[in-house]
């Protein structure tokens, strides 16, 4: 499937893969592996893939016999693989390259060396764990892969021509019209809960059977509970229990994670590597508070309350929904009409916070839950900052609404609140472009333009 971060790659490779590796991280299953070996097949003459996930020993013993001989070293590698390597025109992958650090310590080596370029891939959360024994290489610059985003979506339903059209009516701030939004919402509504993950659009786009795509979210969920157990050594049932936790808080009104629903003894800061562990494995993407809307949210934020989303909402939804072994047809068809009575408003707000991520956004929230001043009471769903810092009018504050019917009021006193501080504030509902107080309500599929 046609991926974005394709032209990133492009872009290393026309500028910078003779100072520096490449190294790919996201989460399982999102396709990192694909997208390297698929790049090496069509931007070089030839490459070696070397799967460390089971590669013999043989292979692994030249990184620790030749490195001082490089000649010997690529002449072993290349009657291994049967592959001849041409100087500046072949590409070396190292993937699941966490599993050998050693390999990745000897990039610092190979980069010098200059023949060829190296792209590796892993999982951040086992590449911070296995760097005990190797120095970590200056020449090596990390990237992330994410899920699928909307518009990645619609290319692999071979549908080219709808996002063009929503960025310029974006630009524009035009409405799509009714017919168009409700083809444009409809699109959407397929990708809120098929996910964005690659096997899982891939099903759902040869299939279109919702049961066989939750099959293969499922098994990817399984997959996941086994890298916990794997890799969270020493704290993995905490681990666990807050990935199970997710669905649940995310149905509560604020959706703030409350430790105390898994023991009313938790603390923070006996959770906080467990919840930080599924941030670096790219599971779940964290929210923090900021405690006052300016330009430097990170520095506001406050670390002990967030909120915590499911990297992939496609996921999130066979995670809820775990009561039988499979979610049925008709489920889906319910959620895919908007006819399922529950919560809806937790899976819209994740998939917002998956596009603000894929969008390249830091995740951040307003709480101010004053129960003697009802004017200081509000909570706002996203803040986000503009692309050009100014000396002031930085932030935009996002809110979801999921429904029709909604009410402004908490954007509004935030509005008065903080009104130097405030950029474009921004409503992102199912209804189309519209302009009400000086708010701009958004189509929730313009959510990757901001």
């Amino acid at each position: 499937m046609k991926r974005k971060i394709y032209n990133s790659l492009l872009a290393w490779k026309e500028k910078d893969a003779s100072r520096v590796a490449l190294l790919i991280d996201g989460a399982r299953r999102v396709g990192k592996s694909y997208i390297a070996e698929e790049f090496a097949r069509n931007e070089y003459k030839s490459y070696i893939l070397i799967d460390f996930n089971k590669v013999n020993k043989d292979i692994k013993r030249l990184f620790e016999d030749f490195l001082d001989d490089l000649d010997t070293f690529f002449t072993y590698l290349s009657a291994y693989f049967n592959v001849q390597l041409y100087p500046r025109e072949s590409l070396i992958i190292f993937d699941e390259v966490q599993l050998y650090p050693r390999a990745r310590a000897a990039i610092k080596y190979l980069i010098a060396d200059g023949r060829y370029d190296y792209i590796e891939t892993g999982s951040l959360v086992s590449i911070k764990a296995n760097v005990a024994d190797i120095v970590i290489p200056s020449e090596e610059r990390h990237i992330k892969m994410y899920p699928l985003d909307l518009e990645e979506f619609l290319w692999a339903n071979d549908n080219e021509t709808l996002m063009p059209l929503i960025r310029q009516n974006f630009a524009k701030l035009h409405p799509m019209g009714d017919v168009l939004h409700r083809k444009a919402m409809d699109y959407f509504r397929q990708y809120l809960i098929v996910g964005g993950m690659p096997q899982a659009v891939q099903e759902y786009v040869n299939s279109r059977n919702f049961s066989e795509v939750d099959a293969v979210k499922r098994d990817i969920l399984t997959l996941y509970r086994a890298d916990i157990i794997k890799h969270a050594k020493g704290y993995e049932r905490k681990v666990e229990s807050i990935f199970d936790e997710i669905p649940s808080q995310l149905q509560k009104h604020e959706k703030r994670f409350n430790l105390a629903s898994i023991s009313k003894q938790a603390r923070f800061r006996e959770y906080e590597d467990a919840i930080f562990w599924l941030e670096d494995a790219m599971i779940a993407n964290i929210c923090y508070n900021s405690t006052a809307p300016t330009a430097g949210l990170k520095m506001n934020s406050d670390r002990m309350t967030l909120k915590c989303y499911m990297a992939d909402t496609g996921l999130l939804i066979s995670h809820a929904f775990d009561e039988n072994t499979i979610v049925s047809e008709g489920l889906y068809k319910k959620l895919l009409l908007d006819k399922l009575e529950f919560n809806e408003g937790m899976i819209v707000e994740n998939i917002v916070a998956q596009m603000l991520v894929a969008s390249d956004h830091r995740l951040y929230f307003y709480s101010n839950p004053n129960r003697e001043d009802a004017s200081e009471r509000m909570e706002i769903d996203f803040l986000i900052a503009k692309q050009k810092i100014t000396s002031r009018h930085n932030i935009s504050p996002l809110e979801v609404k999921s429904s029709k019917g909604y009410t402004l009021t908490s954007i509004q006193k935030f509005q008065k609140k903080f009104a130097q501080q405030l950029h474009t504030p921004y409503v992102l509902h199912s209804a189309d472009i519209m302009e009400k107080d000086g708010i701009k309500c958004l189509p929730l599929y313009m959510t990757p333009l901001l």
